[in-house]
Formats: structure tokens, sequence, C-alpha cells
């Protein structure tokens, strides 16, 4: 009743450790009238410095910076890992990502990493009444029975919905990495059955081409092994080919995934719904590659990745914005 009050009190939003949800959701399936709402959206490779709050003069992050104002900081916190996939296991499962073998960073085609029987924070929540949903990076694979073992021209599972997600837009992996698709519900968005998809993460397909052998189709020069398949100017990890229709554009990725998460919350306001709702909101801007839309490019005088941690902002003020508009600001967690 405490953890409540305490929530009730407050103008707007509380930035809050993701033990928080743990305490509000032990206690929320009773509570009245309605539960707080919560989303968490996740940075991905952005820095302590990167943000103006922390002390950025180059870039400006006035959405961010707004939450810090409305909310609580903290200064003195720790992640349980360092790199994509195990800071999403721990984050999810409430598990060190350390205690077990396969939880390093994921290929494209690798099988689910939180396994169907495992409790999740979506689970928790779900049980407790709560929507749920996830939308935009994933990276902790889909499907089971080892590598490759996706029907990426199918209904792919298990999935998000196995581990306690309603509702999911995701990335089938990292931007990255192949195949570079969306996929909602299970199931690749805008695919063509004319042209199925395949993916390989040992052989390439003979005919297309590789950013290790043609750097002339290449926007952008290629780092850290991301020299295979091309798509969209940008080789990547991993080959793949067909899915013409379904294949991203990097420069739309931001819009793309922040257009479907405010769908996601218009869906579950009050005037739709009596459920509270749960979103995991996991960006890809600021992790390579970095394609931020023309809106941004140039914008910060940092290159691209200062442009991106812009974007990134932009993506945080349409999730308040929408909460604003909705009359959902005073009664949603807000967690970054």
């Amino acid at each position: 009743m405490a953890f409540k009050f305490k929530f009730e009190t407050m103008k707007h939003h509380l930035i809050l450790p993701l033990s928080c949800i743990t305490a509000l959701g032990a206690g929320c399936a009773d509570q009245s009238p309605r539960n707080p709402n919560i989303v968490i959206i996740y940075a991905d490779d952005i820095g302590y410095g990167d943000l103006q709050v922390y002390g950025a003069t180059a870039v400006k992050t006035p959405n961010v910076d707004r939450l810090a104002d409305e909310g609580i900081r903290f200064t003195n916190a720790y992640a349980c890992a360092a790199t994509c996939t195990p800071s999403r296991y721990g984050l999810l499962t409430g598990e060190y990502p350390w205690r077990r073998k396969d939880t390093g960073v994921a290929r494209g085609d690798a099988p689910m990493v939180i396994r169907k029987e495992q409790y999740t924070v979506a689970s928790m929540l779900r049980d407790a009444g709560y929507s749920t949903g996830v939308v935009g990076k994933w990276h902790l694979g889909l499907g089971e029975g080892g590598y490759n073992c996706q029907d990426w021209n199918g209904f792919i599972t298990p999935g998000p919905k196995d581990i306690g997600f309603d509702y999911s837009y995701i990335m089938a992996a990292t931007g990255d990495r192949t195949p570079c698709v969306f996929i909602e519900n299970q199931r690749v968005a805008h695919l063509d059955p004319a042209d199925p998809i395949e993916v390989s993460y040992t052989d390439s397909f003979p005919g297309e081409p590789l950013g290790r052998s043609h750097p002339e189709l290449l926007k952008m020069h290629p780092s850290h092994g991301h020299d295979m398949a091309i798509v969209n100017g940008i080789s990547r990890i991993g080959f793949m080919r067909g899915g013409k229709s379904a294949l991203w554009v990097d420069e739309n990725i931001a819009d793309s995934i922040t257009l479907k998460a405010v769908r996601f919350i218009e869906n579950n306001h009050p005037g739709k719904t009596e459920k509270p709702f749960f979103l995991y909101f996991g960006t890809q801007d600021i992790h390579v590659p970095r394609v931020p839309h023309p809106r941004f490019a140039g914008s910060t005088g940092m290159g691209p990745r200062g442009d991106a941690i812009a974007e990134f902002d932009w993506s945080v003020g349409q999730i308040l914005e929408t909460l604003d508009r909705l009359g959902m600001d005073k009664n949603t967690l807000v967690i970054l």
C-alpha cells in the first residue's frame, strides 16, 4: 500500500529500477482503481554520459530530461550484463545470465533463449491482469530445437507469447544480423509467400552479393565482421535471401517501432479496456549500424551516433506525448 501511495502522489512519471515491478505485481491484482500502466524503454548501447541530464552537451535529449525532472533519477545503478542478449535475459527473467551457458550474444537464427516454462516479468503482469506487449529489438532467439530452427515463412514458435506477451512486433534479432525483417505476433510482417525467406549463418547463398566481396554496393563501411549479406546498402552478420517485401529500411526503424508502441498504448487506454498495460519497448537506434532518419541526420554535429541519440530521444517523446494525450500520464510508470 505504501508503494501505491507513493505513485499516486507523484505529479507525472517515475523512473524506477525493474525491481519495483516485482513489488507492484505482487499485490496489484486486488488493488483499485485501475492499477498503474508500466512502460520499459530499453536504450541499446547508450552510455551514462550520452544524455543531457548526465552531462552531455553536444546532443540535446529534452524528452529524457523531462523524465528525470518529473521522476526519480538513479545515479548508482548496475546492469547484469553489458551486451544485448544477456542484458535482456536478465531484465525479463530476473535471473543472472551468467548462471546459464547459452545467454551470450545470440545469432539471428538462434532458438529462444528464455524457455517456455520460465516465469518472466511479462508472465507475472499478465497473470496480474495486465495486457502485455513487446515492441522493437528482441535479440532473445525464436523457435526451439537448435540453430536455424525457425519457419520464417510461417508461424514462428515458441515466441514472445509463450513467455507472457499478448502482443509482439519485434526485430527478428537485432539490426546488424539477418533476417532483416519485423515479426508481428510471430509471423514475418509484409511477407510475400511467393518470395520466401532463407537464412543461414554457415553458408552464403549463390548469387547474393556480400559486403566483403562487393564493397561498391555499400553505403557505409562494415565493421566487426559485418561483411556478409547486404540489405539496404548495409552488410550484416549472417546470410539471407528472399523476403524482399518484408525487409526493413534502416532509416525507418525508429519510426516503425515507435508507431507500433504508440498504437499499443492507444489500444489499451481506459476508454477501450479496463485492463492496465505493460509495454516493453526495445530501441535500436544507437546500436550499429547507425542509420538515423534524414530528420535527424546531421542534427548533432556528432556523426551518426549522436544523431541516433537524438532520434532515440524523439521516440521517448512520442511515448510521453501519447500518454499525455490519452490522459494516462498520471497513472503510468515509465522506466528508462
